[in-house]
């Protein structure tokens, strides 16, 4: 157990990094186009024409049993229904969630980048314009809007987004952003929340999508490199047996990783090149098992002395 540590720590010294990976530069603005008001439509349509006139009748009849005539009864409800209308074409009039949704999205997804700090960041937002222009824009409280040819050369693709008010009419608003490259590839992302931290969750999908290990990955290795192919049909799979995987592995004309690099690759972790082991029993090769909760006396077993039902594996080269 203490060589296979040390054999890793040495690992890391070399200075094994994940191989560098492109990153998707994007257009800095992303316009957003408003959809449907989905809280009137459900105020329109999410109950029949009788029971609109059974909750109107209701109303009447609360303030007629208040002590409110006839007329005056009925013209107080129809006061309190156009007050709420008024209240929420003031609310949604105007400029301004489009930028909110905006500053939301970029600042969480710097915020996770730093908690996580990977090796490599792979997607992020680029400006290809001169630093002059964007003070003039923002004196001016104008949006880069206008995206001149010229400037397309150093930009990946483009983000934008669809937002609506959401039919539960508590404020929240429902969007969906959609992330096009140049080579016409179309990523989409939805979710729905207030507006000051709907974009929190979009910012974690996306990225988890583009930072996570992508197989197969080839990273440095001590002095060369090991390629992780994934598994049959998907990144990581599980078999029933060490002796499965090891087969599974032979038809992609690759094999299990060793111990050493299923601890160097976890070192790593999903987010600059690598598979974190979690708390699984990982299929090694003639039989054998890692089981990374099981340090004592040595984290490599013997599949016998485990005894489960599954074994998570992926492959390498």
């Amino acid at each position: 157990m203490h060589r296979i540590f040390l054999l890793c720590l040495l690992l890391l010294a070399d200075g094994a990094f994940g191989a560098e990976v492109q990153p998707i530069l994007l257009w800095p603005t992303i316009p957003f186009i408003r959809g449907q008001d989905l809280c009137q439509y459900q105020d329109a349509y999410g109950r029949s024409k009788s029971e609109n006139t059974q909750a109107l009748t209701q109303n009447m009849i609360g303030l007629l049993r208040e002590g409110a005539s006839s007329g005056n009864a009925f013209a107080i409800v129809l006061a309190m229904d156009e007050l709420t209308n008024k209240n929420r074409a003031l609310a949604s009039t105007g400029l301004g969630m489009d930028v909110v949704l905006e500053g939301s999205l970029k600042a969480s997804l710097d915020a996770i980048y730093r908690d996580i700090n990977p090796q490599q960041k792979r997607v992020a937002f680029f400006n290809p314009l001169p630093l002059i222009q964007v003070v003039r824009e923002l004196h001016d409280q104008k949006r880069q809007g206008y995206l001149d040819q010229r400037y397309l050369a150093g930009l990946s693709g483009v983000v934008w987004g669809i937002y609506s008010f959401s039919p539960t009419c508590r404020g929240d608003v429902t969007v969906t952003l959609h992330i096009e490259t140049k080579e016409g590839v179309t990523h989409n992302f939805q979710g729905q929340g207030t507006p000051e931290t709907v974009m929190q969750g979009m910012a974690g999908q996306v990225f988890e999508y583009f930072q996570r290990t992508r197989f197969p990955s080839k990273v440095k290795y001590g002095n060369g490199f090991v390629e992780l192919l994934g598994a049959p049909g998907s990144p990581i799979s599980h078999a029933t047996s060490p002796e499965n995987a090891e087969k599974s592995c032979e038809k992609l004309q690759g094999r299990l990783p060793t111990a050493e690099e299923y601890i160097f690759l976890s070192s790593l972790g999903d987010w600059s090149g690598g598979v974190t082991l979690r708390h699984e029993f990982w299929a090694m090769a003639n039989g054998m098992v890692m089981a990374p909760d099981l340090p004592n006396p040595s984290p490599v077993r013997k599949a016998e002395e485990i005894r489960v039902n599954e074994y998570h594996f992926y492959c390498v080269q």
